[in-house]
């Protein structure tokens, strides 16, 4: 790993002109080499949708679908609508994903709502049918939720969340999706395949529902060698302008650039950047200016920030600087950075921590402000409530979620009461 960091330092990230050779090791937790122990990040939508509860109901039946004879039950109350200023009044939803074949493990999609103003965090029951949900998005309009199926056998579920009825389940070509994301145009899907290291495309159609994959890119690069276990695609987004779709790749030690044509639903790579060899990108998240990027490298425990020119989808990648977490074995997870461009947060597992950088230079630097402990084991993934005001961290091996209080002034982290116990906590999506 790279060598001690003081846990209290603050660094300039600068962001030179060139970009970085490849290279990539393995990662391990408790003694063995496994995939699951690490995939998955979700960003946070910023849909606000009420879900209202009703009776279970069967999965459609769909053409090509795998949910065919599956159902989804769930236990549920519903919360409250936002109020006439837009911001919310009552509970919120809040989804939670987990490892369904994993020892200690959920039994599908966990439900619950949070309290917008205190963080407190109640349980709602849960969503079965679907297996190995490690990563949640929303649709654009809020009405369907979207989960990975992370199995040798990797597909993407779509689920109606006014009755949270399963609309059906579609292979996504590849093994171990670990991510995806919607397009902002709500028309396709976009999911990461690790194990096998590609990318696919669903359309949505209007109901939400997704149909046959129309496109599935395989990545290449160095052939395998020690540490280095080929394309193992991590993430996938769509820039802030919708022009292009970026897939961080551990494996590789790459950002891919591609342009989705809307129309067809097909993906045309247009460039790559490269990382420092052995990084490990994780996971990318961008200024709301969308001039640059900010990167999360995993195996090598750094955190970069990236210049992106939006016409031609390039990303340059800076020098790694530290993500405060000292001289013990640490593995960032997540990046964002908040609506307001002024701060950004790191998620430490190893070192069980949420760093905090300052953005400066106008999105071209981050000042490492300290740490705050994230009071569980493991923080896997991070997402911010909608408006804001709550920051919610998925604690894989203590299965809990903790929330904090995000002061908009400083940027500082104040715990919302106690974490709340989820089993197998890997996502977190509060709408």
């Amino acid at each position: 790993m790279k060598g001690p960091y003081s846990a209290g330092m603050v660094s300039g990230v600068g962001v030179p002109g060139r970009e970085l050779p490849l290279f990539e090791r393995g990662r391990e937790l408790g003694g063995r080499w496994s995939r699951r122990r690490f995939a998955g990040v979700v960003t946070a939508a910023a849909a606000v949708a009420a879900v209202p509860a009703c009776s279970p109901a069967p999965a459609d039946s769909r053409s090509g679908s795998r949910s065919d004879s599956r159902s989804g039950s769930a236990s549920a109350t519903a919360p409250a609508a936002p109020g006439a200023t837009g911001k919310p009044s009552g509970p919120r939803p809040l989804y939670l994903g987990t490892y369904t074949s994993a020892e200690g493990g959920g039994t599908g999609i966990g439900l619950a709502v949070y309290d917008p103003a205190t963080g407190a965090v109640t349980g709602r029951g849960t969503l079965t049918g679907v297996a190995d949900p490690s990563y949640l998005a929303v649709h654009p309009d809020g009405r369907t939720l979207y989960a990975v199926d992370e199995g040798q056998d990797g597909a993407v579920t779509a689920v109606r969340l006014a009755d949270r009825r399963i609309l059906g389940t579609r292979s996504t070509g590849g093994a171990g999706p670990c991510h995806l994301s919607v397009h902002p145009t709500g028309r396709w899907l976009l999911s990461a395949n690790y194990t096998s290291g590609s990318v696919a495309v669903h359309p949505i159609d209007g109901s939400g529902a997704l149909g046959e994959r129309t496109d599935l890119v395989a990545h290449s690069g160095p052939p395998p060698g020690p540490g280095r276990p080929g394309p193992r695609a991590h993430q996938v987004v769509t820039s802030p302008d919708g022009g292009h779709v970026l897939a961080v790749d551990l494996g590789t030690d790459t950002v891919r650039t591609y342009r989705l044509d809307t129309r067809t639903g097909r993906l045309t790579e247009v460039s790559w950047a490269h990382t420092r060899p052995g990084a490990g990108p994780r996971h990318l998240t961008f200024h709301p200016d969308g001039r640059y990027a900010y990167l999360a490298n995993e195996v090598d425990n750094t955190v970069a920030v990236c210049a992106y020119d939006p016409p031609t989808g390039r990303l340059t990648i800076g020098e790694p600087r530290s993500t405060g977490a000292g001289g013990g074995t640490n593995y960032p997870a997540q990046i964002l950075v908040t609506a307001d461009g002024r701060f950004a947060y790191l998620a430490n597992r190893g070192h069980n921590s949420l760093a905090r950088y300052a953005v400066e230079a106008g999105g071209a630097r981050l000042g490492l402000l300290g740490t705050t402990p994230v009071a569980g084991d493991f923080p896997r993934q991070i997402a911010f409530s909608p408006d804001g005001a709550l920051l919610f961290a998925a604690n894989q091996k203590s299965g809990t979620v903790s929330v904090f209080h995000v002061d908009r002034a400083s940027g500082a982290l104040r715990p919302a009461g106690e974490p709340y116990a989820s089993p197998v906590a890997v996502c977190a999506l509060p709408l």
